[in-house]
């Protein structure tokens, strides 16, 4: 049996230079960080004296006897694509809901394929982690999605991911002061909106329409990259927090489809009560909002929103892994 341990994402500045559409003809960079909170997948060759060959198991319970009658559609592709013939029992565990903009998604894609080579004796690189789950999602998949999730879940830390226009990317820590992280990391809060959405059905209705009227919007999206860096490296905290503001009022000329009356009264008051600048995460349209809250503010930001569920985290550095192997083909 194995268990992988994958996080998700908060992504700060730079999302959607990430999707190939943009950076293989402008290049892209972002800055993001996976956090404490967790994929867990558990694993193991199943006996051969049960009566079905595969049992998944998350919100539903599959037992099937072919690969092509499992209806997770991720499971049942990515074991169509790595070819894996033993019988199989897999569980999935997450600290969050899926479909919320933390990148539940790649992170699940990348929990699966570390802990499925993992079971058949390959032990993937974490560049080979990452390069495998972002071409299977987009296309073995299809899905319109970035690169930037499959890259974080696969490394882990607080990293600045830049694209280049032959597709390739390199990754950057950030190694930032550990005084002002810690300070950046208590200003930062997740308010779930209760909404939840496909990041695929949100990103198709702008990503493939980032034309030259976007293109000026996009262009400053990707400046707020250098600055956040810059007051990263200063300690310019309240002003990375402002950054955010910028950024996200940016992102909404992008699409209507970002925001809506509901997330716009949330934005509202979170800046009434606190908040320096915030931002829906993921594609948009739902699921988690990220705050940088003046830290004298906390208090009464968590008090405005009680009725809300509000997330604090810690940053983490470690990306998947597979944190228990005791692998038995017979067992």
């Amino acid at each position: 049996m194995l268990i992988s341990r994958t996080p998700y994402r908060v992504s700060f500045f730079g999302g959607g230079t990430d999707y190939p559409f943009w950076y293989k003809k402008y290049g892209g960079e972002v800055i993001s960080t996976t956090i404490d909170k967790y994929i867990y997948l558990t694993c193991r060759y199943l006996p051969k004296f049960f009566d079905h060959k595969y049992r998944i198991v998350y919100s539903k319970i599959e037992l099937a006897n072919k690969v092509n009658e499992i209806e997770h559609l991720v499971v049942r592709k990515l074991l169509q694509y790595t070819k894996f013939k033993d019988g199989l029992e897999l569980h999935y565990d997450g600290d969050l809901p899926a479909q919320s903009g933390m990148g539940s998604s790649s992170s699940f894609i990348v929990g699966c394929t570390n802990i499925l080579s993992s079971i058949q004796n390959v032990n993937l690189s974490k560049k080979k982690l990452a390069n495998s789950s972002v071409y299977f999602e987009q296309k073995i998949l299809k899905e319109i999605v970035g690169s930037q999730d499959q890259i974080a879940a696969s490394y882990g830390g607080f990293n600045s991911i830049k694209f280049l226009k032959d597709g390739s990317y390199t990754i950057k820590n950030l190694k930032i002061d550990k005084k002002i992280e810690k300070k950046l990391n208590k200003r930062l809060i997740l308010l779930f909106t209760g909404n939840q959405r496909r990041a695929n059905d949100i990103a198709k209705t702008y990503v493939n329409k980032l034309t030259k009227q976007k293109k000026k919007q996009m262009m400053e999206i990707q400046g707020f990259v250098d600055k956040a860096k810059i007051f990263l490296k200063k300690g310019l905290l309240d002003d990375f927090g402002s950054l955010l503001d910028e950024s996200w009022q940016k992102k909404k000329e992008l699409s209507n489809n970002i925001s809506s009356n509901f997330i716009d009264d949330i934005y509202s008051k979170a800046i009434q009560n606190g908040a320096l600048g915030g931002k829906i995460l993921g594609a948009g349209g739902g699921g988690f909002f990220l705050f940088y809250v003046r830290e004298d503010k906390l208090l009464n930001f968590k008090k405005s929103f009680s009725n809300f569920e509000l997330i604090s985290f810690n940053f983490e550095k470690e990306g998947s892994k597979i944190i228990f192997n005791s692998k038995k083909k017979d067992e």
